[in-house]
């Protein structure tokens, strides 16, 4: 399928991933399992939704991991990554129109942060092994050629919620760069706020080495016939 309208459904996507994700951030607080529930139920609905239009990774993560892994073309990479940090921030945005300001000053707009205490090695970290184990099953239910066709929303989306309600009282469970890059501009745009250039480095290091070192490994385990 042509490029421009897959990476416009990784936009879709991921705009919606961050409307409803983040938004319930905002309407919940600190309910961590209504927020994981949030951002797993929305994975799984839009891999059933633009799955079989743009593969729906929604996650700039997830794109450069499979490209390492040589399973996504380096220019495609670019431009879902693109169309993915767009949506984010469109996301973001959507939020703030339809909450008013309150969304940033009452729930930060979503925007990821370490805990108190939680140092950046350590945030990056949780990073690092939450989106390990989400390329993990990413490779296990959808990529490899044995996986049972069907099911991949299902285990994908629940790992998100497994890892989010582990790690997100640590790093605040990202797992996403785009995920946190939207918020953090709009915090910026509206706000002021310096989160682009102090803690984003973290939802992009941890994650990006994350997922391509669980689909490197998870190709090396399953074999060339495999994966």
């Amino acid at each position: 399928m042509d490029l421009l309208k897959r990476s416009i459904a990784e936009c879709i996507g991921t705009l919606i991933l961050v409307f409803i994700g983040c938004g319930t951030v905002c309407v919940l607080g600190g309910d961590l399992l209504g927020i994981a529930a949030a951002f797993g139920l929305a994975v799984t609905i839009m891999i059933y939704t633009i799955g079989a239009v743009s593969g729906c990774h929604i996650n700039p993560a997830v794109s450069i991991a499979l490209c390492a892994a040589k399973k996504f073309p380096v220019k495609d990479t670019a431009a879902y990554c693109t169309a993915q940090f767009i949506g984010a921030s469109l996301g973001a945005g959507l939020i703030i129109l339809v909450m008013g300001m309150d969304a940033l000053t009452s729930g930060g707009l979503g925007m990821t942060a370490p805990a108190v205490g939680i140092s950046v090695f350590q945030a990056v970290l949780a990073e690092f092994i939450g989106t390990f184990i989400l390329m993990m099953v990413i490779m296990g239910v959808a990529v490899d050629r044995r996986a049972v066709s069907g099911f991949a929303g299902l285990a994908i989306g629940a790992s998100v919620l497994a890892v989010i309600l582990v790690i997100g009282k640590i790093s605040g469970g990202s797992i996403n760069p785009a995920r946190t890059f939207g918020p953090d501009l709009m915090a910026l745009i509206f706000s002021g706020s310096d989160a682009l250039w102090t803690t984003f480095p973290i939802y992009v290091i941890g994650p990006i080495l994350g997922a391509v070192c669980a689909a490197l490994l998870y190709c090396k385990m399953a074999g060339k016939d495999n994966c």
